[in-house]
């Protein structure tokens, strides 16, 4: 929440009340029987934060996947999230905008636009938001249209090269009946990583966004909506940086980078990934006496074109080939929700519905291998071209209840019934020859189909007890369910073909909503258990060869168990503090070791990836007024996490060791004139990190993130 969003009445300072949608129902932060995490939009634009990856740092809680593509990277609440690159698998963290459910985890890494709030529903949500939702929902919720005419235009250039520009206006086009916003986004970087072989930076992007928003209000009881989006992102982020590597040759081969943990620099031809969001969608509420029909119709299409280079070589040598794809992704859905809720406070509150998806996911990847035949002493080429996707389609009736028993005492039920539709293709032809299992990284051709079906429970019941007007308290129990999955991708074998059965959670929850000290105190504290069977994920297997390869496998029971603080305190007019802080406990209970497996290590009682033990974000916001209009704002924010192991093998050299990042900025306001120009400073230690490693056979990289050296920035907001 942005220092300045206060209550001001009679001389009284309060925080602001904050509104969520949690339960598919306007509440109350505070009276909400779930752990939530609120990011204001306004709070966002005012840090240049721009994607969904930087609010791993404003929320403890929340981690991110980085991978060296967004298709395969994704989000992490409570030390569970999706480590698979297939187009069979779901996500395990929900991503919503505006109601409509994201269906893959790589579209979660879109640039936010015109963002009203973000709120970061933690634990199993799959009563309400769906299967997709174990660990937890990312609610993106973009601004509405306005009556009154208004505009704006957002600036911002960085010392290394960022820039950024935000333009938007809102208002009727017929007034009292039909109202439109829309805004546009162009942003370019062009990269903290350089690159020998094409002489400039990488790890950068180029983005062009456009969203719009019309309603229409006929009359009082009937509101209709129409959403369409369109976000075009053109990267340069390499497969990673080398850390290390014992191979002397390939040392060699990539001079003159130099292995190290700080290391910026790659030498390679180029790599890019070229990606494109854009949906539609139509709501219609109808308001009755008592209740409120809601409907959502969507439609989204993802399309993400990927050319990276496997092992970062300049060019092919006679020790080691040169190996490059391009990966093409279409993934189209449809979704329709329908959706009764009661209105007021009566005895019993509600909310029931029912839900269709239809998920088309097709992918296409070529790769070539150029490499050096020492039976004919000359360089060879090795090609392969794989077509394979899914097809799903979910099915769901849905419904939850607050039992009012009295003023202060709640009852809790939920039920959601689940129906997957799951079938996979898979064809792949290849130069290799038949009798090789493998050669640079090509397997030899296959061709192979598959599906199934399941239903799936998801649930919850819970109490909620109001100790006195400030302070809520709730103890619930929720069931998760994640569908079945298919282990799809390009070097796909006959041993992948199985398909992997659901995940299921059992999930506690006992959580204190808190307001002190006449509302300028805020303190949310929650502590949870959850239980995972069946988990899916990715392991990297040795065969009796000693070959290594990649498998999605149901990998036996894992546990989550914590508890997170959430505070703010508006100490006065001008001084707003907040500290939010998690201790989560993600660790592996009874790991199941895939068939075949030679060298399956012990890696129970050992931590999940992506997923410190200790978290915590804190920030002060301090104003100095100078005239009754303008005054001068200081902002600090610091972030600290413990050391996080990033291979779910238990690699001993992909453990990033802890570490923190302060960021602060300086700015000066006019409320009058509706403007407000900062400076900005990012990672003032100084401090390098890693956002993931990664050990191949060639060496240990790493993912090289945007705030990885201090960097300055200054941004100018316009209101009109």
């Amino acid at each position: 929440m942005a220092a300045n969003d206060v209550e001001k009445s009679k001389d009284i300072i309060q925080l602001d009340t904050v509104v969520v949608t949690a339960t598919r129902r306007e509440q109350s932060l505070q009276k909400v029987p779930v752990a939530v995490s609120i990011i204001q939009g306004k709070a966002l634009d005012e840090k240049q934060q721009n994607s969904l990856e930087a609010i791993i740092k404003e929320i403890p809680s929340v981690n991110f996947n980085t991978m060296s593509t967004n298709k395969d990277s994704s989000l992490f609440i409570r030390g569970i999230g999706t480590i698979s690159t297939s187009p069979g698998v779901e996500p395990s963290v929900s991503t919503v905008i505006d109601g409509v459910v994201l269906s893959r985890p790589g579209q979660a890494t879109l640039d936010l636009l015109d963002i009203d709030r973000i709120e970061v529903l933690r634990g199993p949500q799959g009563t309400l938001f769906g299967k997709n939702a174990t660990a937890g929902v990312v609610n993106i919720v973009t601004k509405n249209p306005t009556e009154k005419p208004e505009a704006y235009v957002d600036v911002y250039f960085s010392d290394d090269h960022e820039q950024r520009v935000k333009l938007g206006a809102s208002g009727a086009l017929i007034p009292g009946i039909l109202k439109a916003n829309v805004s546009a986004l162009l942003s370019n970087f062009d990269g903290n990583i350089y690159n020998f072989k094409m002489q400039q930076d990488v790890n950068g992007y180029r983005t062009q966004g456009i969203r719009s928003k019309f309603e229409y209000n006929p009359n009082d009881a009937v509101s209709l909506g129409l959403a369409l989006d369109y976000v075009h992102k053109k990267s340069t982020a390499p497969f990673g940086a080398l850390v290390s590597s014992s191979n002397t040759d390939y040392l060699e081969s990539i001079a003159p980078v130099i292995a190290s943990s700080e290391n910026r620099t790659v030498n390679s031809p180029e790599e890019t990934i070229d990606d494109t969001n854009q949906g539609i969608a139509l709501t219609a509420d109808w308001f009755l006496d008592h209740h409120q029909i809601s409907s959502i119709t969507a439609l989204r299409q993802w399309k993400n074109d990927q050319r990276p280079i496997y092992n970062y070589l300049p060019e092919a040598t006679q020790q080691f080939a040169l190996i490059h794809d391009r990966g093409e992704v279409d993934s189209k859905q449809f979704s329709q929700e329908l959706r009764l809720s009661s209105l007021g406070e009566g005895r019993v509150n509600y909310v029931v519905g029912a839900y269709f998806s239809k998920n088309d996911n097709d992918e296409k990847t070529q790769r070539y291998a150029h490499w050096y035949d020492a039976t004919i002493q000359d360089y060879a080429d090795d090609y392969a071209l794989a077509y394979f996707g899914t097809e799903s389609r979910n099915y769901a009736i849905f419904g939850e209840g607050t039992w009012n028993l009295n003023q202060r005492l709640r009852f809790i039920t939920g039920l959601r019934l689940t129906r997957d539709e799951l079938s996979f293709y898979h064809n792949r032809q290849a130069t290799v020859p038949s009798y090789l299992e493998s050669r640079n990284n090509i397997r030899t051709a296959v061709a192979n189909s598959g599906s199934t079906t399941e239903t799936g429970l998801s649930g919850r019941a819970g109490i909620q007890f109001d100790i006195s007007p400030t302070i809520n308290s709730y103890l619930t129990y929720s069931r998760g369910y994640k569908g079945p999955a298919y282990n799809v991708y390009f070097n796909m074998r006959n041993i992948d073909t199985p398909v992997i059965d659901p995940e299921t959670s059992n999930a506690y929850e006992l959580g204190l909503k808190t307001q002190w000290l006449n509302n300028t105190l805020r303190l949310n504290l929650a502590a949870f258990y959850t239980e995972y069977d069946n988990f899916q994920a990715n392991f990297r297997v040795i065969d009796n060869a000693g070959g290594a390869s990649t498998r999605l496998i149901n990998a036996g029971a894992v546990s989550t168990k914590g508890f997170e603080l959430d505070s703010h305190y508006q100490v006065n007019e001008n001084l707003y503090l907040s500290l939010a802080a998690a201790n989560i406990h993600a660790r592996i209970d009874n790991f199941k070791c895939p068939p075949a497996d030679a060298a399956c290590p012990n890696v129970n009682g050992k931590t999940l990836p992506n997923s410190p033990d200790w978290k915590l974000s804190a920030q002060v916001n301090q104003y100095i007024p100078l005239t009754a209009h303008r005054r001068i704002e200081l902002s600090s924010q610091y972030a600290w996490q413990s050391q996080t192991q990033f291979d779910i093998g238990q690699n001993e050299l992909t453990i990033q060791p802890s570490y923190g990042i302060w960021n602060a900025s300086l700015g000066l306001s006019d409320t009058a004139a509706h403007w407000r120009v900062a400076f900005l400073v990012r990672n003032i230690l100084d401090k390098s990190y890693s956002a993931r490693l990664a050990a191949t056979s060639y060496g240990l990289y790493r993912n090289v993130p945007r705030d990885d050296q201090r960097y300055l920035g200054i941004s100018f907001h316009k209101d009109f």
